[in-house]
């Protein structure tokens, strides 16, 4: 699965405070918790025979979308989401006050 076709197949799984694409049956996910109006991105998990493919960081960006559309900064607790992060300069105004990458 592509990037492209990963990023309009994630959904917002608000019950499991996760944002998730399945992908040949299995789940590729990104779990956060808020606190107020800060979404902490916790985790990222995608299956081995689908790394490497985008699939992480659709998850990413709809979960990013997700907070700009609130008005929620980001908390990158997640190796992967602060590599993300580091990496698209555009997200850093999503961070919150005082917090470095």
């Amino acid at each position: 699965m592509s990037a492209a076709a990963a990023s309009q197949d994630v959904v917002h799984n608000a019950e499991a405070h996760r944002f998730e694409v399945i992908l040949d049956g299995e789940l590729a996910r990104v779990d956060y918790r808020l606190d107020g109006n800060v979404m902490r991105l916790v985790h990222t998990e995608v299956p081995a025979a689908h790394e490497g493919k985008g699939v992480a960081g659709a998850l990413v960006r709809a979960a990013m979308a997700y907070a700009r559309a609130r008005d929620l900064r980001v908390l990158p607790a997640c190796s992967y989401v602060r590599s993300y992060m580091q990496h698209h300069p555009e997200t850093h105004d999503l961070l919150p006050p005082g917090t470095t990458l």
